[in-house]
């Protein structure tokens, strides 16, 4: 087993990479304008537990495409590699993957949400309740 690491010791590896933030301090940078909040959660979570307003949907499998501020399908949001981007999932696994992998296309101030949407919705913090 040469080189093989567990998930767990990657995910370690790589939110030693990020300056992750907290729900309180994503609320005050998005709402002064100093963040792009981008919910990667599938269609069957936002139905079920709302949305974060204001926030940039983008589905996992299309977020480097979509934030890449070179790329031919970008976002208008997709701006310039400067941009702080807060990207968060449900529960904040998966989102501190996707933010690394944002940071490899230079978009180096790329971070994602500790405790994903239930840590936002835990602090109390605005949802869109679903339809």
């Amino acid at each position: 087993m040469t080189g093989e690491i567990s998930i767990d010791d990657h995910l370690e590896r790589v939110r030693a990479g990020l300056d992750r933030i907290d729900p309180q301090e994503a609320y005050a940078a998005a709402e002064a304008g100093e963040a792009l909040l981008v919910d990667t959660r599938y269609a069957a979570l936002r139905e079920r537990d709302g949305l974060i307003p204001g926030a940039l949907v983008v589905e996992r499998n299309e977020l480097e495409w979509r934030l890449d501020p070179q790329g031919s399908h970008r976002a208008a949001e997709a701006t310039g590699h400067d941009l702080r981007i807060v990207v968060f999932c449900n529960e904040g696994y998966a989102s501190s993957l996707a933010a690394a992998s944002l940071r490899q296309l230079g978009l180096h101030r790329a971070t994602d949400l500790v405790g994903g949407f239930q840590g936002w919705k835990a602090a109390g913090l605005p949802v869109t309740e679903p339809a």
